[in-house]
This record gives structure tokens, sequence and C-alpha cells, in this order.
């Protein structure tokens, strides 16, 4: 009996397919937009690989290229070679640090002449791969301390080379991987050791490191005081208030200084005080709770010289109004306003065209796309699918909530890209990667792959 053959798209995920051309087509014309002037050849621009739309829509082209590609290749493959994959994304990282190219003061890229690889972008998915790959060991028992170690140590250990390499905000994303890793099993004390350490983290940057260690200091003795009955039964609450007010007092004095000293860059601390309205305390070797030399012209102007980016941005996205300006009718956009508009700030050039409803529609492309990763993830017979997937959705994320809270303002301005939108080859090669992989695995869902 004749029998059809299988085509590339049979059995793939099409609504995802279609979720990433749309959202990559938008990137596309919202590069457009900021590049194109009137006197432009939009033809001879478009295949002349001089204009960042221009080799967008080349990186577009190789990107559908490579998806069809990972189509048609056995999902076997991924679950075979995640380890050496790994060790190559890391191997990638080293190699920066001695043929590396330095673009913004990052010491991250790889030049390859039509592109530059960033090795911490694209790690991302050997990362998600190897942690896949663990996590689906017969072997693997993450209810102990020993898997999760492990596993903690696949996912965090790209965030040593990304901090080396003056890639702060980069080097966040990978904290992503606590969402899979929690989905299979992984103690919600760590998650929420880890939000309490953010809180206090926001709270030290908002008030002077001394009279807050006093503040939680009384607040702990009068918790003290009103349990001392609940205390004389069972000590070991009492040593819970002293040590968590040690803890509080030893990250506030000792670990918050270190961070904005020695991992954060100077105007990445700047950019983070400047947000919330305060001067970098831990400059010139001050620490919070001493006062800065009085001089507030020039701390005002730096202030305001640091706040510039998020400023046009907020000036950009509110001047589209509801239905926007329309498409090449964006003042800020066509002036230049709004500096790395095409990267980093790209969603600025949708709100200023397109307005909210624009922004509307893409953020339920986003939430759409988000939600059919998280349904085709809970379809997997097999740990290493699900696993992956979870970590796509978390990337993705983290990603986009990010990116779009540091164009209005709600995050500091530390360099995360707009997934499918923002310029970039590295960019937009590895977000194909990881959501191509998982089409392809998702197509092989009845098969239990380790």
């Amino acid at each position: 009996m004749y029998q059809r053959k299988e085509t590339i798209l049979q059995g793939k995920d099409w609504r995802l397919i279609w979720m990433f051309g749309l959202i990559s087509i938008i990137g596309l014309i919202s590069i457009f937009s900021v590049e194109y002037r009137s006197n432009d050849d939009i033809i001879h621009s478009l295949f002349a690989f001089q204009k960042n739309y221009s080799k967008q829509f080349f990186y577009l082209i190789a990107c559908v290229v490579v998806a069809m590609f990972i189509l048609l290749t056995d999902s076997k493959l991924f679950t075979a070679t995640p380890n050496l994959l790994y060790v190559f994304g890391i191997g990638l990282m080293l190699a920066t640090f001695f043929i590396g190219k330095t673009v913004n003061g990052s010491k991250s890229w790889i030049p390859l002449g039509f592109m530059n690889l960033q090795p911490v972008e694209t790690c991302k998915i050997f990362t998600a791969l190897a942690l896949a790959k663990y996590l689906s060991r017969p072997d693997t028992h993450f209810d102990k301390s020993r898997s999760q170690l492990i596993a903690a140590g696949i996912c965090f250990l790209p965030i040593v080379f990304s901090l080396l390499q003056n890639e702060t905000g980069l080097a966040l994303v990978y904290f992503a991987f606590l969402l899979p890793m929690y989905r299979e099993g992984f103690p919600p004390i760590y998650l929420i050791l880890g939000f309490s350490m953010g809180v206090l983290l926001v709270v030290t940057l908002l008030f002077p490191a001394k009279p807050l260690i006093i503040a939680l200091g009384v607040i702990a003795l009068l918790l003290i005081n009103s349990l001392k009955i609940k205390i004389k039964r069972n000590r070991s609450l009492l040593f819970f208030i002293v040590g968590f007010w040690a803890f509080s007092a030893l990250f506030i004095g000792a670990v918050v200084p270190f961070l904005f000293k020695h991992v954060f860059q100077s105007y990445q601390a700047d950019r983070i005080f400047s947000m919330i309205g305060r001067d970098n305390p831990y400059i010139d070797g001050k620490t919070v709770g001493i006062d800065m030399p009085a001089n507030s012209a020039a701390k005002k102007s730096k202030a305001d010289n640091e706040n510039y980016n998020v400023k046009q941005s907020k000036i950009a996205i509110g001047s589209g109004g509801f239905f926007g300006k329309g498409f090449l009718k964006g003042t800020q956009t066509q002036g230049d306003f709004v500096p790395e508009q095409h990267t980093d700030f790209i969603f600025t050039s949708l709100a200023e065209n397109f307005g909210f409803v624009g922004c509307a529609l893409l953020m339920f492309l986003y939430l759409s796309m988000l939600l059919r990763i998280l349904f085709i993830a809970e379809r997997q017979r097999s740990t290493f699918s699900r696993v992956y997937a979870y970590s796509v959705a978390a990337i993705v994320f983290f990603h986009v909530a990010v990116n779009i809270c540091m164009t209005i303002g709600l995050a500091p301005v530390i360099g995360i890209t707009l997934p499918l939108m923002s310029y970039g080859g590295s960019s937009l090669l590895t977000f194909t990667i990881l959501i191509f992989i998982l089409i392809r695995l998702d197509a092989d869902r009845q098969m239990v792959l380790r």
C-alpha cells in the first residue's frame, strides 16, 4: 500500500512556529523603523548588509535555515550530545579571554567577520540541554543534596565567566534555571531564601546600612520579647531569630558592598542607584550610610546622565499614545533620541509607532508563546523534554520581563535583549535554536528520551 512520506513540518507544533515568525517579523519592522530615512533606497539598503535592519534580515534568513536543519535532525542527537555541547560552550566562554572582542566595556564577543558571536548568550542553549540530560538520568535522585548541588553547578558555572567578562546582565539570566529545577522537585526553601535576599537587597538600596541594621536588631528584640513564652519551650526559635538578624547584618554590611564594588561595574551601580534617586555610596571608598561629598550640582548632572536612556525611553513610549503615531512617523525614533534603540530599547520603537495597541499585541504574543511552551512541557512523556521546555520558558520570560521593565524604568539598565525583537545575530540565533529544538523534541513526545 502507498504511504505518504512524512514532511518536515508534519507533527510539529504550528502554533509555536507561527508565534516565532510573527514576533521575528515585528522585530525586523521595529529595527527598520529606527534606521530608515526618507532618502534611503529600501531595496538596495535591505540587501546591502550595511544597515542594522539589513543585517537582521539576513540573520533571520540564516535562522530559518538553521530551524529547518533542526527540524530535520533526529531528536536523539539532542539527548546524546548535551554534555559535550556544554563543555564546548564553556570552552567558547573561556576563549573570549584570549580572542574576544570588547564591545561597550564587555569582552564577551568572538568576531566571526559577518557577525560577532557572544558565547554567554549561546551557552544558555547548552546549559538547558545539560540540565535536562542530568535530571533525566535514572541515577539522579533530585531529592538528595548532592544531586541538587550538581544541577545548581551546571546552571550557575556560566555565571562566573559572565561576571569575569563584565556581562552582569546576562549572568542574571542563568538564575531562570531555578524554575525547571523547582518543577522537578528543588526544595522551595532555597527559593524562599533567594527571594528573601532579593527583598533584603532592595531594602538595602533604599536605606543606609547602619540604621537598617539597628532597625532590624530592634525588630528582632521586640520579636524575642513577644515570643518569650514560646522561646522558653523551644530554644531553637531564639537561635533562628538571632541567626536571621546576624545573617541580615552580614548581608547588608559585607555582601552588598562586595557586589557593588567588585561584581557590578561602576556604571551599572550608578544606574541602579540613580533609578531609585540615590547617589552611589560605594564609590571612592565610601560605604552605605557615609555621606558623599557635597556637590549637589555635579551629583545631579551625573544622575541625569545615568537616567538619560530611561527618560528618553519613557518619552518615546508615552508619545505613542493609544494607537501610536504611525509607522515611520515617530519623532523620538526618527530623531535618534533613544540610545541603543535597535537593541536593548527596541520596545520603544514599537510603542511609539503603534502605541498601546501594538504593545498589547506584542505582550499577547509573548504570553501566548509562554503558555504554549508550558503546555508543550506538560504533555511530554520524557523528563528530558519537560525540563528543557521549562528551561526555554524560563529564559524567554526572564528576558521579556526584565527588558520591558528596563525600558519603562522599573528595572535598572543591565543589557538584556528582547527575544526575537532586538537586533543581533547571537540573540536571534540563540532563541531560534532554543525554540526549534523544543519543537523537534515535542514532535517525538511519545518517545521516552534520556
